[in-house]
């Protein structure tokens, strides 16, 4: 790749021998973001034996490519990779489990302890992280076997960060205390940052492995904390926290450390504050939560990342959120062209220009972006080809869509996936019984309303929305109309409307066998309207309970217990029970 990203590599090669591994790292990392995914991978795996981080690098990348892609050879490579990094940080004479066991001992002079200090406990952090995305490449498999040797592999990695994490910040605090004790006895002018401290460790050092262990410390706080609440008793059996605030402080430090991971915790706080709140409501309903946080990153990394393609993308996230629609397609389009090497990236591009596309029920382009995703993509052609059928379908082509809802089936290979699952009984369906461009309609509003994306389309559509679902009368599909047109009324602020549509969706029992999740949905949606008024607080929790423990078996259970567990924690926020 000509440009910037080339400068970039031969000055970082032409220093390498110059300046440390950390730094070295930071660089790569930073090439990568700046759409050099080639310069930076051939970078970490010319110098992989330089140091433990360099190797870790070169891993890192070879997973991120993995799981951008679910290609089988890609994810052995980077499962091989990672161990290679494992044992080579594991290489060293007194063992990484040892030095978690024992105390570094304070045996040799005082610069060359801090050394060791620091080397061990950056190995320790290295070891945890392999291990994290080796249980999540185990997760990826979603087989019972490979799910309990990821949970066992996990929860050995959190004790790691969990130690790692109270040794940094004890070393810490004896620095800030010999630190003022040096400030009271020397001048300003003599007070170096990185004057040796306990064992000869620098305040630097300290500050820089902090952010090491924060990016993963956080990301387990975060990550255990958007579990469903009836798997959470077997997180905690595992000893596994998950306290929200204490994972979004961890990663806002490690994104502004000097460590390599800096740069990743910047994108997890960006894909949290722009994909996970807004899907999962984790803030109770407000889809713009998080929106004000993620656009003052962006503009403190516009500096460093000016044309990264990731960048970019996640820019286009919070115009879609904003109900910036045309904005939003703008960002993903160029994101798209900055990253032409990088196939992955424009999947996620392409698919978010698609659902851009079909929230401005512009549903040629959105055919168009599913049906390239569908044949190229190896992640899910299943679930691409339903979008593609529903989209091709509303736009007048029903021959077309009827050809693609056959191949939904013949797409299916992930039999325990809830998405594939709910793809195939959907193409299934609108392939038996012939479909109209107002059944294909009716499906694309209802992934819209499915994956929280109704909120970001605009009055005008929303009302086209209603029209044609006003214009439906297929009993089969009566109450999902009803949910949809609920969701509709809700989204213009009209909750008289609102409820009453949820309330006939909730007692439509006729169609319960075609739409299972038609009912708990809308009582959930029931009591969230309910939860809004002081009044009626009582009666809202009292609907979130029934649809957790009334229904089960149906499509999309867990995502609903999320939402249900979120919405009741904001209430006992709000309210202490």
């Amino acid at each position: 790749m000509a440009g910037p990203e080339q400068q970039q590599q031969q000055q970082v090669e032409e220093k390498a021998e110059h300046i440390d591994d950390a730094e070295m790292a930071l660089q790569g990392i930073n090439m990568l973001l700046n759409n050099g995914f080639k310069e930076s991978d051939e970078l970490f795996r010319r110098y992989r034996s330089h140091s433990p981080l360099m190797s870790f690098g070169a891993s890192f990348v070879s997973f991120l490519n993995a799981m951008m892609t679910f290609e089988e050879e890609k994810m052995q490579t980077a499962c091989d990779d990672l161990r290679t990094t494992e044992k080579l940080c594991e290489s060293d004479s007194a063992g990484v489990i040892e030095t978690i066991r024992n105390k570094i001992k304070k045996s040799m002079d005082s610069q060359r302890s801090g050394v060791v200090v620091v080397d061990r406990l950056q190995r320790q952090i290295i070891v945890a992280d392999c291990q994290v995305y080796l249980a999540v490449l185990s997760f990826v498999k979603q087989e019972l076997s490979a799910y309990i040797k990821g949970g066992w592999i996990l929860r050995k990695a959190w004790k790691m960060y969990n130690k790692c994490h109270s040794d940094i910040s004890h070393l810490q605090e004896t620095c800030q205390r010999r630190s003022s004790v040096h400030q009271e006895s020397l001048s300003v002018d003599n007070a170096n940052h990185n004057a040796p401290v306990e064992n000869g460790v620098t305040a630097e050092a300290l500050d820089r492995l902090k952010g090491s262990v924060s990016f993963g410390y956080g990301l387990f706080h975060l990550c255990i904390s958007m579990v469903p609440p009836h798997l959470l008793k077997i997180i905690n059996l595992l000893g596994f926290p998950g306290d929200r605030l204490q994972g979004l402080s961890s990663l806002m430090y490690a994104s502004e450390s000097k460590d390599m991971k800096a740069p990743l915790a910047t994108l997890a706080l960006l894909w949290y504050h722009t994909v996970v709140l807004p899907f999962f409501a984790l803030d109770g309903s407000d889809t713009h939560a998080g929106l004000l946080e993620a656009k003052a990153i962006l503009q403190r990394k516009s500096v460093v990342y000016p044309n990264s393609s990731l960048f970019m993308f996640f820019k286009g996230r919070v115009h879609r959120l904003e109900c910036h629609i045309n904005s939003a397609l703008a960002c993903f389009h160029d994101a798209l062209e900055l990253a032409s090497d990088q196939r992955e990236i424009q999947h996620v591009c392409l698919y978010e220009i698609g659902w851009c596309s079909m929230i401005e029920m512009n549903f040629e382009d959105a055919y168009r972006s599913f049906e390239r995703l569908k044949n190229e993509s190896r992640w899910s052609q299943c679930y691409y080809a339903y979008l593609t059928g529903v989209s091709q379908g509303a736009s007048g082509d029903l021959d077309g869509a009827s050809g693609v809802f056959k191949d939904v089936q013949k797409l299916f290979k992930r039999k325990n996936n809830q998405i594939e699952q709910f793809a195939v009984k959907r193409a299934e369906r609108l392939r038996k019984i012939s479909p109209t461009r107002e059944l294909c309609i009716l499906g694309v509003i209802e992934v819209l309303y499915l994956w929280k994306a109704l909120p970001n389309c605009s009055s005008s559509k929303l009302q086209i929305m209603n029209q044609v679902l006003q214009s439906l009368d297929d009993a089969s599909c009566r109450g999902l109309k009803h949910l949809l047109l609920g969701s509709i009324h809700k989204c213009h602020g009209n909750m008289r409307d609102a409820v009453q549509s949820f309330q006939l969706a909730a007692r439509d029992e006729y169609g319960r066998q075609i739409n299972s999740y038609v009912q708990p949905y809308a009582v959930y949606e029931l009591g969230c309207i309910l939860l809004a008024k002081p009044e009626t607080v009582g009666k809202g929790r009292s609907l979130l309970l029934q649809a957790k423990e009334d229904f089960t078996g149906y499509d999309f259970e867990n995502r609903l217990h999320v939402r249900i567990h979120s919405a009741l924690a904001s209430l006992k926020e709000v309210v202490p029970q």
